[in-house]
């Protein structure tokens, strides 16, 4: 079978610095021109830029 991903908006800003996260699969470094993302259950997690630009898109704030 062949599933899709819901339409979820979610919370991003990409960083500058290198930092650490508490992750829901433990702790989690980021470095510069990473995303941090706040997931639907307020989870925070780290994705490149790349794999951001191919999953996400700005949504118009009265969307969200």
């Amino acid at each position: 079978m062949k599933f899709r991903k819901k339409p979820v908006i979610i919370e991003a800003v990409q960083i500058d610095n290198r930092m650490t996260v508490e992750t829901l699969e433990g702790t989690m470094t980021g470095n510069p021109g990473d995303w941090l993302i706040t997931g639907i259950k307020g989870e925070l997690y780290f994705c490149k830029d790349d794999i951001f630009q191919l999953t996400y898109e700005p949504v118009n704030t009265q969307e969200a």
